[in-house]
């Protein structure tokens, strides 16, 4: 079930499932707000998006409400996350899938709101978007890329490629706007070739995780998977990332995956391209599917929107790689 595109002159709503928008600064919302009105958009907020606790969240009672509202309200066409966190899925249990269900729009998002995304999907069917925050639309330096693909995926109805960045950074952009490393996209790198296609889901790997066994795990058959991962096991990363992995392979219907496509890890993690290639050849079960690495979605910038719920297609053959979003 596809959400209707965007177009000038509508309702844009802005929720915090996870974080509270309260942490974003006044400058920063501003900007972000700016992007918006540049685009035709109107932006408006939750009720309870500034309420703040010790775990600068707030209660599942304000998070539920506010997602019900904004799912409700006729004038709203896309409801965008004000930021990721920890805690999204403490609130699945507690959704009216049905309200959702029958007022299909747009929800994005990413990092912790991937529990949100493939419950949802899960759960009614409705395609939602793994892409930036309303924070993220703060970013000054070499937005470009990430405004792009935002518009391809969420105001247009057309296929599209999606090739590399030219540059990429894994600086806290948002402590100091104007000092900013960016560095050379090596682009795609093939772990394993292949052809494969199929129905999107994943996102922040250690969060899909957590669905494993719940009623809020979607399907793996006839799917493509993207995984990412930040940098919050620094030093251990990789050891980390194999059993995450091996996790999902343990999965009854993993069979049923058509390809993997994995998401650029930050500098922190000390990942490499030569210990993924280590991972991947050990577990057999990948060495039928076709498995990239380096797309521009993770926890750096700039970042892709992609549909979870959407399908897509993956060609890696002699290094070269064709990724194409069909469906969104």
């Amino acid at each position: 079930m596809l959400p209707s595109k965007l177009q000038q002159g509508d309702e844009v709503r802005v929720i915090a499932p996870s974080r509270s928008l309260g942490i974003i600064s006044e400058d920063q919302r501003l900007i972000s707000s700016q992007r918006f009105q540049e685009m035709g958009l109107k932006v408006s907020f939750g009720k309870h998006v500034e309420e703040k606790d010790s775990f600068n969240s707030s209660a599942v009672e304000s998070r539920v409400e506010d997602l019900h509202q904004a799912f409700a309200d006729k004038n709203v066409k896309a409801i965008l996350t004000a930021i990721g966190g920890f805690n999204s899925n403490q609130i699945l249990q507690y959704l009216d899938y049905d309200l959702i269900k029958n007022n299909p729009k747009i929800l994005c998002g990413y990092s912790d709101i991937t529990a949100l995304q493939n419950a949802i999907f899960a759960k009614t069917g409705l395609v939602t978007y793994s892409g930036p925050h309303f924070s993220t639309f703060a970013m000054k330096q070499r937005f470009d890329f990430t405004l792009e693909h935002f518009k391809k995926c969420l105001f247009a109805k057309e296929s599209f490629e999606l090739k590399p960045s030219s540059h990429w950074s894994d600086d806290a952009w948002y402590a100091d706007q104007d000092k900013r490393e960016f560095l050379p996209n090596p682009g795609y790198t093939v772990l394993n070739e292949g052809k494969g296609e199929g129905t999107i889901v994943g996102g922040n790997l250690c969060t899909f995780n957590l669905l494993q066994g719940t009623q809020y795990m979607p399907s793996l058959k006839n799917s493509l998977l993207w995984i990412e991962e930040d940098d919050s096991f620094a030093g251990y990363a990789d050891a980390m990332f194999d059993r995450y992995v091996q996790s999902l392979i343990q999965q009854s219907d993993f069979s049923g995956v058509r390809g993997l496509i994995i998401g650029r890890f930050q500098k922190r993690s000390e990942m490499t391209v030569e210990k993924l290639r280590k991972i991947i050849s050990t577990k057999k079960e990948l060495l039928r599917i076709p498995v990239i690495y380096g797309v521009d979605f993770g926890h750096t910038d700039p970042y892709i929107t992609f549909p979870v719920g959407g399908t897509a297609r993956l060609q890696a053959e002699n290094a070269r790689v064709s990724l194409v979003v069909e469906t969104h």
